[in-house]
């Protein structure tokens, strides 16, 4: 596992990932701190192992206030039989743990925000050591790699499944195939304003089969956006033939974000009024949101405008917005 001029990585796992049948246990990652001199870092993890097939990499809690993909990945460890697998299943429902427990996007321990630490280092922080052990051990087993996210305590979505165009055409048609078979309420070409150190880059230059998913948001999940992520976890472990079953088909809304057009974001803080509800029409020019300066009174709100037609697919979640925020993301609708 280590290669040539890197460190070997300080994690070790409780689990045999050779060994058939279902385990449950633990990545540890040695974390010395002022409670626990000797303490670590224990990061849940299920193995089901049975035969030959391929392997599926489940994670959630890339972020850690994003609920949907540990509320169905926790589940399906504790649900899925070894007889009913065909390959292997890897379930790590929280990745960046730290963050999870402290319910924050980003860990408390380092402020790493593990969706932007990769390809991780084995001598860096706690968020780069998890990193690292992800691009050199699970990574390399995995054939397909379904991670969740939602919009935290910040953003609010349109629930979608995605993939992202690549320059690999079969790569690409394969994971839009596994888009499909998710048949979340809508399915997005999804574009990135930053993919530097994402683990979703991290898969992709490895050849794997990359999904990912925005299912809400508001720092919470609801009892739609949880039985989404469920259906669709099945879906995909479906379509790969590592479970028996057929695919559970349902409607699905294409959609397309092809440029910076597609975002808008606040160039001074204030009071935000949305002006637009998710899932509803736009076009370009049309007033999306309004921010209040929130220091006096009498003065006219900034109009945030749409710079495209399609439909409001994300928006700011909390009241206040800061200068710099996110406030609204519109994609095209495709079908």
């Amino acid at each position: 596992m280590t290669e040539i001029g890197l460190r070997p990585s300080p994690i070790s796992a409780t689990v045999n990932f050779a060994a058939e049948g279902v385990q449950h246990g633990f990545l540890r990652l040695p974390y010395s701190r002022d409670d626990s001199a000797w303490g670590s870092v224990m990061v849940p993890i299920s193995i089901v192992r049975n035969g030959k097939g391929p392997t599926a990499l489940l994670t959630g809690g890339n972020h850690g206030d994003e609920y949907e993909g540990p509320i169905a990945l926790f589940d399906l460890a504790r649900t899925l039989k070894a007889e009913e697998v065909s390959g292997t299943v890897i379930i790590v429902p929280a990745m960046n743990y730290p963050a999870f427990q402290a319910g924050t996007r980003t860990s408390p321990i380092d402020r790493g925000n593990m969706n932007r630490s990769f390809p991780g280092r084995p001598d860096g922080t706690v968020t780069e050591k998890i990193a690292d052990y992800f691009s050199r051990v699970l990574l390399p087993m995995a054939d397909l790699v379904l991670d969740f996210h939602s919009g935290g305590k910040t953003l609010d979505f349109l629930p979608f499944c995605a993939a992202h165009i690549l320059p690999n055409k079969q790569q690409q048609e394969r994971a839009f195939e596994f888009v499909t078979a998710f048949a979340a309420p809508y399915s997005m070409k999804m574009l990135e304003i930053d993919a530097v150190g994402m683990y979703d880059t991290a898969a992709e230059e490895m050849g794997k089969i990359f999904i990912t998913t925005e299912l809400g948001g508001g720092g919470t999940a609801t009892a739609k956006s949880a039985a989404i992520a469920k259906r669709g976890t099945i879906n995909v472990l479906r379509h790969a033939g590592i479970v028996v079953g057929a695919v559970d088909p349902g409607p699905t809304t294409w959609l397309d974000m092809p440029d910076g057009r597609c975002f808008s974001f606040a160039e001074e803080g204030g009071l935000i009024e949305p002006v637009i509800d998710l899932g509803e029409a736009v076009t370009a020019d049309a007033v999306i949101a309004r921010i209040y300066p929130t220091g006096w009174t009498g003065v006219a709100p900034r109009e945030i405008r749409a710079s495209m037609n399609g439909i409001l697919c994300a928006r700011h979640f909390p009241g206040l917005v800061k200068s710099g925020d996110c406030v609204a993301v519109v994609a095209i609708v495709t079908d």
